[in-house]
């Protein structure tokens, strides 16, 4: 046994400004002790302790440090091994912030499968390859399915080896001209057929949506999570709240171009266009707190300029700056992800998980400490779904 002793600590729901002492099992936690109570046990001290942080949403093989877009583009058809050395070096930057579980949001490599398969602390959840729609966005992620029939044969496949179900609902953002590009891959009828069949065969559905057309009919078809979700709508997100559907909002990439527009060459005309598209997602994210809507933090890590780790604590960040308490956007990055996936809870009380975040000092004095980590205590959790073991809602 080993004892954790915090000064402050976040317990997955609030925060307790007084120190604890977490003693540690083997991977769980086998008491919470008021005080500094490690008496002889080997004991870790450190300014604050929380569950492991979880990035809901980012791409282990892509190196969002890397801003040559040529290079970015070459990395598409880099040799497999190429490619693991980026997941494993992601996988570290992650463990180094502080994040001991991501969804890894889909390539059509299996990169994302085998980084799952290799590591030994970090949690890896991987959707595989997602769907799209022939000849539409995509590509380096998913595989083109053009039938209902197709749909279900790609859902079947699929459904072996992944924990959830990526669906590229539409295209990218145009941000010259400040919309989505193209109508929405899938219809209404086809869009239902598929989250059936993803639900009927364990799958959780996330979908890659921004543009209100295409996220109410992600809403409307039952789609579990929306990412991205820019150009939203305060209609869509009262259904959202009604319906349970999960929000990643993403903001790392689009604020990372607005930040460093010289690397795209964006005139300023382009740049207001982005700093209205910020705002204007900041004002749904904060509805969508008022509403009550399930809000994850996911970074979108591996896009240019968002890299592992550290780009989730710019997450968090973004949604404090939508007015969300640090409660709140810590259970956003911790437990509440975990909760709707259907994950093991890492919270921090007597028999849970044994997977936490150290930071130097406690964020709810300064945030600037989620910035500062002091390291994890964490094993790879075991890969528990059943296949083929149906959900009971969309919500799970």
């Amino acid at each position: 046994m080993k004892a954790i002793v915090a000064q402050g600590w976040f317990d997955g729901a609030r925060h307790h400004a007084r120190p604890v002492t977490v003693v540690v099992d083997g991977d769980r936690i086998a008491d919470v002790l008021a005080g500094d109570a490690a008496g002889a046990l080997p004991a870790t001290r450190c300014g604050f302790l929380m569950p492991g942080l979880v990035d809901a949403h980012c791409h282990l093989f892509l190196d969002g440090g890397e801003l040559d877009f040529a290079t970015r583009t070459r990395h598409l058809e880099a040799p497999f091994e190429r490619m693991m050395e980026v997941a494993r070096a992601n996988v570290r930057r992650h463990l180094a912030a502080g994040v001991t579980l991501v969804r890894d949001a889909g390539d059509r490599y299996g990169v994302n499968h085998a980084a799952r398969g290799g590591s030994a602390t970090l949690s890896i959840r991987s959707a595989g390859i997602a769907l799209r729609r022939p000849g539409r966005y995509g590509g380096f992620m998913a595989r083109e399915i053009a039938t209902e029939d197709e749909a279900r044969d790609a859902i079947r496949e699929i459904a072996a080896d992944a924990d959830d179900l990526k669906i590229i609902e539409t295209g990218i953002i145009d941000f010259e001209s400040g919309t989505v590009k193209g109508a929405p891959q899938f219809d209404a009828r086809t869009l239902e057929t598929i989250v059936r069949c993803a639900h009927a065969a364990g799958l959780r559905t996330f979908a890659h949506c921004s543009g209100s057309e295409g996220i109410a009919v992600a809403v409307d078809a039952g789609v579990d999570s929306i990412e991205h979700g820019f150009f939203m709508t305060r209609e869509i997100l009262a259904r959202m709240a009604d319906r349970g559907t999960a929000w990643v909002p993403t903001f790392s990439p689009v604020h990372f171009q607005w930040r460093r527009p010289e690397l795209a060459g964006w005139p300023p005309a382009t740049v207001a266009k982005l700093r209205a598209i910020l705002d204007a997602h900041e004002e749904h994210v904060a509805v969508a707190a008022r509403l009550g809507v399930n809000l994850c933090a996911g970074s979108d890590a591996g896009s240019p300029g968002v890299v592992h780790g550290g780009s989730l604590i710019d997450e968090i960040d973004h949604f404090l700056a939508c007015g969300l308490t640090m409660e709140r956007s810590l259970a956003a990055a911790s437990s509440l992800p975990r909760r709707l996936w259907g994950a093991e809870p890492a919270d921090i009380r007597r028999g849970a998980r044994a997977e936490m975040a150290l930071f130097e000092g406690d964020p709810f004095a300064d945030a600037a400490h989620l910035r500062r980590p002091a390291g994890v205590v964490a094993v790879a959790a075991p890969r528990t779904r059943e296949r083929g073991a149906a959900l009971t809602s969309p919500a799970g």
